[in-house]
């Protein structure tokens, strides 16, 4: 029986694993055709720092024949043949074959009572380097190359002498290029590895993870789990969650459906779930910013005849001292709003409260009446440059009253009136507000080209193309002496907006 139970565990144990983990919010997927564009710049980067590599002086003697070899130095480097790839489950596999590298360097020979003082062209042919990378998440969640293998060999290498003395350095030059041969090629691997482990890591390094998007709410882009590779794709999965700046430490939990990805295409797939976005609008609703206010001449003048018409009944039994007080009109969103996003589009539910008031002049404001509020937005989602940015549009609106239904009868002659007070007015502040975006995480020097959104049934998938802006050596020169930036801006959070 203890034993059935046992069975019966370990059978269920990746079902709990599953269900326990929560679904990413953001989820990246790099294509064979990205890996491709990266292979190009990767490749530039590897002869950079192959043709830097430092070989240590090389002397020796062999009988009457004493030498001495310095200043060797990487002066061509030709890579002919070289490929890219994902290798399951977490690696990229690097190599590079039938490469040659021409070198140059100084030599001191002494042979019986000969001395000779000059420089020597060399050349290491065959040259072939495997590497393999393993990805992974570190302890703050951003991506980094963990480890390395790396295996390097020469095939031939031979040397070109010239002077009186040529007969004999071919004939003893077998101790020199077999010493060189030997050095070179244990000089190719450690290079590789500071390149991985210090160089792109630092590069890795200014992918944002835990950044402030304005002065009321940030965004975390950790990583959930270690990269998954398979023979075609690389996935990242992003928590992709909006915080309050208030209340940095609070999560909000995930119940969206997982993004799922099939298309294979584009360079690049972004996918955000309905999660993205509800957090997002959940962390502005926690920081009190979700309400706009009119007053006096900043109500439209048509506006604020038909609302006098309106409540011509309460305002007349108002004090005479109150009743051409300045209009106020207070909207304030009552619930955070939620995101819908179908094959059809994408739309934003809202529930506000409308509040109208009479402000006289030193004197508590008088309130006319309280209004609930339905809205539904339409939203269109683009990506532009690294920025994912969102343009909102008025589809539905309805008012009615919170005390009765023949109130919310009078209110009818407002709907058309208040739908274009939105429509005019407030949807231009709130598409001012949303007009910066989001950054993606992506590396400092990447950019997305060519992009088409897609929806789907709960999430939205952003198909690109990559395109350098700047070079990997370029980058890194930038970033790597620099200190990490700080995960979040010393600067305090603003404090929540009271209406």
């Amino acid at each position: 029986m203890a034993a059935g139970s046992l069975l019966l565990l370990l059978l269920l144990l990746p079902c709990l694993a599953t269900a326990s983990r929560s679904p990413p919010g953001c989820r990246i997927r790099i294509t064979s055709k990205g890996l491709d564009l990266v292979k190009q710049e990767g490749l530039r980067f590897v002869e950079q720092e192959l043709e830097n590599i430092t070989v240590s002086d090389l002397h020796g003697q062999e009988g009457q024949f004493h030498y001495n070899i310095s200043q060797v130095k990487v002066v061509d480097l030709q890579l002919p043949f070289s490929d890219l790839r994902f290798q399951p489950r977490q690696h990229l596999a690097f190599d590079i074959n039938n490469a040659s590298i021409s070198l140059r360097f100084r030599r001191q020979l002494l042979y019986w009572f000969f001395y000779d003082i000059g420089s020597i062209n060399a050349s290491a042919d065959g040259v072939h380097i495997h590497t393999v990378l393993r990805l992974a998440k570190d302890e703050v969640g951003r991506l980094k190359i963990s480890n390395i293998t790396c295996n390097a060999s020469i095939a031939r290498m031979h040397a070109g002498f010239s002077g009186t003395l040529r007969k004999v350095y071919e004939f003893l030059s077998t101790f020199i290029v077999t010493g060189m041969r030997f050095l070179v090629s244990q000089q190719i691997c450690p290079s590789l590895e500071h390149a991985s482990l210090v160089l792109l890591n630092s590069l890795l390094d200014t992918v944002p993870v835990r950044n402030y998007v304005d002065d009321h709410i940030g965004i975390d882009y950790s990583l959930l789990q270690d990269p998954s590779v398979s023979l075609d794709t690389l996935d990242l999965d992003f928590k992709g969650m909006f915080f309050y700046r208030g209340r940095e430490s609070q999560e909000l939990e995930n119940h969206a459906v997982e993004p799922v990805i099939k298309e294979t295409e584009r360079m690049v797939y972004v996918a955000f779930s309905e999660y993205f976005f509800d957090s997002a609008m959940h962390a502005y609703f926690q920081a009190g910013v979700l309400a706009i206010e009119l007053e006096g001449e900043k109500v439209p003048k048509d506006l604020e005849v038909l609302l006098r018409a309106t409540f011509f009944g309460t305002i007349f039994m108002l004090n005479p001292a109150v009743v051409d007080a300045p209009l106020r009109l207070v909207l304030q969103v009552s619930a955070p709003p939620r995101c819908v996003i179908k094959p059809s589009g994408t739309s934003v539910s809202v529930s506000a409260f409308l509040n109208i008031s009479l402000v006289p002049a030193g004197r508590p404001a008088v309130q006319l009446s309280s209004m609930a509020m339905e809205t539904k937005l339409s939203a269109k989602v683009f990506l532009q440059g690294k920025a994912l940015r969102v343009q909102l549009d008025l589809r539905r609106f309805r008012i009615y009253s919170k005390q009765s239904a023949l109130e919310s009868l009078a209110l009818f002659s407002l709907q058309a009136p208040l739908k274009t007070l939105l429509q005019l007015t407030i949807m231009p502040i709130i598409n001012e507000r949303t007009r910066k975006g989001v950054q993606i995480p992506l590396p400092e020097g990447m950019d997305f080209t060519r992009e088409v959104v897609t929806n789907h049934a709960g999430f939205l998938t952003v198909g690109a193309d990559l395109h350098f802006q700047k070079g990997l050596r370029e980058v890194i020169e930038k970033y790597h002496a620099v200190p990490a930036t700080p995960a979040a801006p010393t600067s305090p959070p603003a404090a929540p907006r009271q209406p």
